[in-house]
């Protein structure tokens, strides 16, 4: 055998043999590991929640109310916790809703109201009024005007015997609270349109003031866009005066802001 030869065979096993001591010690190392963050259980205390959505004025039943985990660094002090009180949901069913309430949320009982009491009282702002006002279709956006809309009050005078009448605006930005006596949207379309009263939420001054408009004319309510939220100063804008004719005899009534 030829010296190269001799030579290229060891070159050649010396590279085998490197290459199977390489293999070998791949072989031997650990598979890379995959970090799988442990999670811990998280605290948690079962809270009484909404099972479904209920309108404002609506009643509470059994199928709408769920206990749910809550997170324990997430309670607020007015959740109902039902290791507190296991029989809350005796407690709530019944009770009717002062505001819109949806589906998930916590029960606060700040947000209901009892049956047994004044429904519209209950809802009613600290030193606001509810007063009620005659209207038509015609005089409410076409019988569009539903609970919780705003509007503006208007009132229309004469147009007797060929004389002009006049329409100037009395309120601004009023929240309607009832129509006839649905405090909230009608699922009906058809008593959409069936209105004879709007109920309004008023201050004891505007109060008087619509009041007294109602004998001297006809009053209209004009559907404000939701996404007019400017508030407007009544100071400038709602008249302070009305007049009022009883039996022929002129008076006028006034109210301040």
């Amino acid at each position: 055998m030829r010296p190269i030869q001799l030579v290229i065979i060891v070159v050649a096993l010396g590279a085998a043999g490197a290459a199977a001591m390489l293999a070998m010690n791949l072989a031997k190392k650990p598979a890379a590991r995959q970090e799988v963050a442990t999670q811990r259980a998280i605290p948690a205390e079962e809270v009484l929640v909404l099972a479904k959505d209920i309108p404002i004025g609506g009643t509470l039943d059994r199928e709408s109310l769920a206990w749910k985990d809550w997170p324990k660094g997430g309670l607020n002090e007015s959740y109902i916790i039902r290791s507190k009180r296991p029989e809350a949901v005796t407690d709530i069913v019944g009770m009717l809703a002062r505001a819109q309430l949806l589906a998930g949320e916590p029960v606060r009982e700040a947000r209901l109201v009892s049956s047994d009491r004044g429904f519209l009282s209950a809802i009613l702002p600290k030193g606001m009024r509810a007063v009620a006002v005659r209207v038509n279709a015609a005089s409410t956006a076409g019988g569009f005007i539903l609970p919780n809309d705003r509007v503006d009050v208007m009132l229309t005078n004469g147009g007797g015997e060929g004389s002009s009448a006049v329409a100037r605006v009395l309120l601004r930005n009023i929240r309607v609270l009832a129509i006839d006596q649905k405090v909230d949207d009608p699922q009906d379309k058809k008593s959409v349109v069936a209105q004879n009263t709007a109920t309004l939420e008023l201050t004891p001054e505007q109060s008087q003031l619509i009041t007294a408009a109602q004998q001297s004319g006809s009053i209209s309510l004009v559907l404000r866009s939701i996404a007019d939220t400017q508030t407007v100063d009544t100071d400038d804008h709602m008249e302070s005066t009305i007049n009022v004719v009883k039996f022929g005899v002129p008076s006028h009534v006034n109210a301040s802001e």
